[in-house]
């Protein structure tokens, strides 16, 4: 007979005893059952003791908590949070500088939960270990612990960041500014200095002051503390005011920020980690981000200066060498040379550039391919010019239209998403990385108007096989704008087409009725095929990061399924791991006849915690959740839509109900193509024997009863 649901078996340990092996009451006060644990071991005062996990963070245990105790749970009986907290609070204000260091070593791991971090900050703890820093008395170890414990304390949201006094923010600054500090210190200064400058809108400016760009780019040479300046660097540039932000981006460009990223960061003797590669994302979008004032601006007719922009495109183009006299009778064809430019407008091309966006960077665009790649331009335009007028390529038109397509693709205007890892290393090789892109991009789609014997009627065709032809390059990450061409190069119409053809096989080609029953067939070994991947992935596990914490790189979790597929065992981790983890090292498990259900997205209950948050659009499509005995839930955020795939059909083949992710699908449709062309070739080469003629019927009682196996 299966134990009540309420009643959990464990282990409590107490240093010097035998442990107490009991049967927790889940519906018993915690006060009671922690009475009855000291007197089994004869201690008095029972409300100075209380209950902490013996693995992983050991994190005390409270009434809201103790839903989270499993079978087998190893406890601990442990002072008080509250007693713990004054006890520490007393070693770290003692004279004695050993003890203190180990106070504040233990005060580093305790912080972190949040339990004892609210009992000794309303101890005013903060504030002591604010005046620490201060005082400029802590070096080395000592002041390490105490930046730790301070900033673990503060990331429990309890205190808000605009307390912090402007001496402490000096003396963090102090320690980023000073030449020779231990790496340790720089690394949580800087981790300080990110949370003041994303927590407060004071502090930002506050820290602005202290800190700049400058010293932040001195400090990326060091593999250790890169991802935190990196980080800084974000947050200052986020959120910095607007007018702040173009004349940041020219100090970063002086001090050739993105020279230094790539030759000592993507360039650099180390693989590239999650929280590195979500930084580069971070600031690959802040960039481009400076672009969006520009799409959303519309072009001013009466503006003479803008105008001169459109009269420089045509002399470029048309007059070779600039013409002072502007005769009238050249002006009189002007109109001429602007329909030659493709404008759609050609009479007043002012109008092509009043929608928005793409707006004004529509017009930059072309004015920097007319002026850095003069003869590009000119054999674009001249090279329509001369086609018959239906085959003509319209340059004005194209341009502006490519330029709207590559701000969709690059999210031009979106703040970046929490999780997200999708950086492009080419676009840190150029200082006019965006320009140049649009240069390669307008070269493609004439190249491809081209292969396709377009005419104007066939223009938006033209721009989706130029999309596809971009987002299959970007997919690939070429590492600089040569290999895009390459990349490029390799993905001509004909290629496209051909791409086409073979993803929509399995959909247009296999549509007779023999092939469907064929089909029929296959699926159900290839679906069983793809289950037992999927749960061979499981048993490999995977790494997650903790949702909700501002430094991912230090809270990660993994998850694997037993190879027995029974129990599905996790635990925390203190970095992202390089393979796989060994069952001994995840703490926690959950049996897989408890699981009751698989849920995603917003239906996850950490997502609806979460909805408010601006950035969790696509968090929101990664998440999932796994509801298990009696009423409890272990929430996921996975890497990667792959991933995310890839748990949630396994988990559904793991409880016996069907796999329906886009990637399940995909792989479905390409495994049954690939093995009924192999069964069809088969059947090419069978030898059929001499027959008597068959009997006509008609066409649609044809029947096909090959054996296939």
């Amino acid at each position: 007979m299966p134990p009540p649901v309420d009643i959990v078996k464990v282990a409590i340990e107490w240093p010097g005893a035998n442990a107490q092996l009991i049967e927790m009451d889940q519906k018993r006060a915690l006060s009671s059952i922690i009475r009855e644990v000291c007197d089994g071991w004869s201690l008095s005062g029972s409300e100075q003791f209380a209950l902490r996990y013996a693995d992983g963070p050991q994190l005390y245990i409270t009434e809201q908590s103790r839903g989270e105790i499993k079978n087998g749970t190893i406890l601990r009986l442990a002072i008080s949070p509250g007693r713990a907290a004054r006890q520490l609070l007393e070693r770290v204000q003692s004279h004695g500088i050993d003890a203190r260091l180990e106070a504040l070593k233990e005060l580093a791991k305790l912080s972190a939960d949040p339990t004892f971090a609210a009992e000794f900050i309303n101890m005013e703890g903060i504030g002591t270990l604010a005046q620490l820093v201060e005082s400029g008395t802590h070096f080395g170890e000592m002041l390490a612990f105490t930046l730790t414990a301070f900033l673990e304390l503060m990331d429990h949201g309890i205190v808000s960041w605009d307390l912090i006094s402007l001496s402490f923010i000096k003396q963090i600054a102090g320690y980023v500014n000073q030449p020779m500090v231990d790496v340790s210190i720089l690394q949580r200064s800087l981790a300080i200095l990110e949370s003041m400058v994303l927590n407060s809108h004071s502090l930002y400016h506050r820290v602005a002051q202290e800190i700049t760009v400058g010293q932040l780019i001195g400090h990326l040479s060091n593999q250790e503390i890169q991802t935190y300046a990196i980080a800084l660097i974000n947050a200052l540039f986020l959120k910095a005011p607007e007018d702040r932000r173009q004349e940041m981006a020219s100090t970063l460009a002086q001090k050739h920020l993105r020279s230094i990223i790539l030759n000592h960061v993507i360039r650099g003797n180390r693989p590239i980690k999650a929280e590195m590669a979500h930084q580069l994302y971070v600031l690959q979008v802040l960039t481009f981000n400076l672009l969006e004032e520009r799409m959303m601006t519309k072009m001013d007719q009466n503006d003479q200066t803008q105008r001169d922009v459109i009269f420089e495109l045509r002399r470029i183009a048309f007059d070779g060498e600039n013409d002072p006299t502007g005769t009238e009778k050249r002006k009189a064809m002007y109109s001429k040379d602007y329909k030659m430019l493709g404008f759609t407008n050609h009479v007043n091309p002012a109008l092509d550039f009043t929608q928005t966006p793409p707006g004004m960077l529509a017009l930059d665009n072309m004015l920097y391919l007319a002026k850095v790649h003069q003869d590009t331009y000119i054999r674009i335009v001249l090279e329509n010019s001369s086609r018959e007028d239906k085959h003509e390529c319209p340059f004005g038109r194209c341009a502006i239209e490519l330029t709207r397509m590559l701000c969709e693709i690059l999210q031009v205007g979106e703040l970046p998403n929490e999780g997200c890892n999708d950086y492009h290393p080419m676009f840190f090789t150029h200082d006019r990385a965006w320009e140049e892109f649009f240069c390669v991009c307008i070269q493609l789609l004439n190249k491809t108007w081209k292969e396709m014997r377009a005419t104007a009627e066939d223009f938006n065709k033209v721009m989706q096989v130029v999309r596809e032809q971009i987002t299959r390059a970007l997919a690939m990450k070429p590492s600089s704008l040569d290999q895009l061409k390459n990349k490029l190069r390799g993905l001509n119409y004909s290629e496209i087409l051909r791409l086409r053809q073979s993803e929509r096989m399995s959909q247009d080609d296999f549509q007779s009725p023999p092939i469907i029953e064929l089909r029929e067939r296959i699926q159900p070994e290839i679906l069983e095929l793809i289950k037992q991947q999927r749960l061979n992935r499981l048993c490999e596990g995977s790494c997650f990061r903790k949702l909700g914490n501002r430094r991912r790189q230090e809270k990660f979790w993994f998850c694997r399924l037993s190879l027995n597929h029974k129990m599905l065992h996790y635990g925390d981790l203190d970095e992202s791991p390089q393979g796989e983890v060994p069952f001994e090292l995840l703490s926690d498990k959950i049996p897989v006849s408890d699981i009751k259900s698989v849920v995603t997205g917003k239906d996850c209950p950490h997502m609806k915690e979460k909805s408010a948050l601006k950035q969790n659009k696509e968090v929101l499509e990664l998440a999932f959740s796994v509801l298990y005995d009696p009423d409890e839930t272990l929430n996921f955020v996975a890497p990667n839509k792959y991933e995310y795939c890839i748990w949630t059909d396994g988990l559904c083949a793991l409880l016996g109900r069907e796999m329906g992710s886009d990637v399940t699908r995909s792989d479905l449709d390409t495994l049954i193509s690939m093995e009924m062309k192999l069964r069809l070739l088969d059947l090419e080469n069978i030898t059929i024997p001499e027959a008597p003629p068959p009997v006509p019927k008609e066409p649609s009682s044809y029947n096909f009863n090959y054996n296939y196996s």
